[in-house]
């Protein structure tokens, strides 16, 4: 009895020490935000405050049980595990105990859905950095030499690394020194940056780049399919249109996808037609290695060219709009940074040897798109690899073109403009799904009707491209962990920034001139 009696004045001397550290935690957090010094958003104090909540609730109960067995048994063992285990739900890999029903009725529906391994992870982060711009790079090696081989290593490298601190921004430190994952997306991070004065506007711009960006790759997948389609059947009475047509009716189950599990596989086979492309080209290759052309590999580079090969090498690594929704739906979200330099380490090897052995076997015949080189029965057999992988490649940029327009226009949660697209059940509505197959179809149209659309995806993608992967994450990560960076993180940030905004207006200015070019002179596609 004495021991029940002590123990509650504890707890009362507790909660109000507690009170008075709030109370002045709260003081000194406006003081500093009156001088200027950052602050939690809004957000990040909610989640921290959510976290602290639980806490309390479960060293409360802790507690009572504690004191329940000290009544029954008089033992004290338990409590540091017990301690532990109340702290552990702040650790990365969501080990934590499990929520009570009502606080777990408000979480979000990503939670509920299917997490995916590291490596499932690792099959959709290959599948957007061995795409198809993976044709072009021994067109790179042409106009830049050793130098474009050199840049092939330090864009996977660059890459690499912006997705690592991408993912860095969304996450904040708690009272106890713990990551928290306080942001969900690449727009929390956009928002977060600039706050407090235009608190959405970051949001904004990025989920217009976002959008951009992954209409276009697939509108570039429905191109290529019909090109290579029409490529390889020449004698065949269907002309280009059709063929696109026929890969757009292949793709409308894409619009009944539910979560990125799903998209996994499909990665996973992408990954496989791929390995299969590689091997193809790279046999051939090998087996006229008596004629490779050493001699024709050159240090110089074509100053006119050149920033167009930049912009092959650069936007073959672009992985960074689906990072922040692979790494909140994996299993073990602390196995991301491995995840990522496997999956970098291993598409600069094949993508240097690739580019490398065809470039060697061709030399300055090389073309744009190296299947152009092979023979006619060799170049059938990988212009249909290459369609399955395009008509493979496309559900990882819809899946994301569709969760960024659902999150933007159709969320009730978001006090967006239209309502929710899913039911109670947690079923999509038939309203919505005729919207995404309407957005299928949307880039059908564009892949047909659109004139000079290289050009296009040239002028977008410099845009876009650069701004997503290479400026905004570095901006970002300057803005939110400052004062946590060393000076190489500062030096590596800045560097990257200004090379990525040469790229940008470098590949925005040789776009722009090819379409002027195109325009004046009415050259067809």
């Amino acid at each position: 009895m004495a021991h029940l009696i002590r123990s509650k004045f504890q707890n009362k001397l507790s909660n109000a020490a507690t009170s008075v550290s709030n109370k002045s935690t709260a003081k000194v957090s406006g003081m500093m935000a009156r001088m200027g010094f950052q602050a939690a958003t809004d957000e990040e104090g909610l989640g921290f405050a959510a976290c602290d909540d639980l806490d309390y609730d479960h060293r409360q109960g802790l507690q009572m049980d504690i004191m329940k067995s000290d009544e029954m048994e008089g033992g004290m063992g338990g409590g540091e595990d017990g301690m532990a285990a109340g702290d552990s739900h702040y650790q990365r890999d969501g080990t934590g105990p499990p929520l009570s029903a009502s606080k777990a009725s408000g979480l979000g529906e990503e939670e509920k859905s299917p997490k995916i391994t590291a490596w499932e992870a690792g099959w959709n982060v290959t599948n957007a950095i061995q795409g198809m711009f993976v044709l072009g790079l021994p067109y790179a090696i042409l106009h830049g030499g050793y130098l474009g081989l050199f840049l092939i290593i330090f864009a996977a490298v660059v890459c690499c690394y912006t997705g690592k601190i991408l993912i860095a921004c969304l996450y904040e430190e708690d009272e106890d020194g713990q990551l928290v994952r306080v942001r969900d997306s690449y727009v929390d991070i956009a928002n977060a940056c600039c706050q407090p004065r235009f608190p959405s506007l970051g949001g904004h711009i990025v989920n217009v780049a976002q959008i951009i960006e992954l209409v276009m790759t697939c509108i570039l997948y429905v191109v290529v399919s019909g090109n290579l389609m029409y490529n390889s059947f020449p004698t065949l009475p269907i002309s280009q249109k059709s063929w696109a047509i026929m890969a757009t009716a292949a793709l409308l189950p894409c619009a009944f996808l539910k979560n990125l599990k799903s998209v996994s596989k499909f990665s996973l086979l992408c990954t496989i037609a791929h390995f299969v492309i590689n091997i193809l080209v790279i046999a051939y290759c090998l087996s006229r290695a008596r004629d490779w052309a050493w001699d024709k590999v050159k240090f110089y580079i074509d100053v006119k060219k050149f920033p167009i090969s930049i912009g092959i090498i650069v936007f073959s690594y672009t992985s960074q709009i689906f990072l922040p929704s692979l790494e909140g739906n994996m299993v073990k979200p602390s196995e991301f940074h491995c995840m990522m330099n496997w999956t970098h380490i291993a598409a600069c090897v094949l993508k240097g040897l690739f580019a490398l052995l065809a470039y060697l076997t061709w030399a300055d015949a090389t073309k744009e798109v190296i299947t152009d080189n092979l023979p006619s029965t060799i170049r059938a057999v990988v212009n249909l690899f290459l369609v399955a992988k395009a008509l493979l490649s496309y559900p990882l940029p819809f899946f994301a073109a569709v969760e960024v327009l659902e999150k933007s226009f159709f969320c009730e949660r978001e006090r967006t403009w239209f309502p929710d697209c899913y039911g109670g059940d947690g079923r999509l509505k038939a309203w919505g799904l005729t919207l995404r197959c309407t957005l299928v179809v949307f880039t059908l149209l564009m892949a047909i009707y659109v004139p000079h659309f290289a050009l296009l995806m040239g002028l977008t993608g410099s845009l876009t491209g650069a701004g997503l992967c290479f400026l905004l994450p570095s901006l970002f990560h300057l803005k939110l962990l400052w004062r946590k960076l060393l000076w190489h993180h500062v030096f590596f940030d800045v560097a990257i920034f200004v090379i990525g905004g040469i790229c940008a207006i470098s590949g925005f200015i040789h776009s722009m001139e090819g379409l002027v070019e195109a325009y004046k002179y009415g050259i067809e596609d």
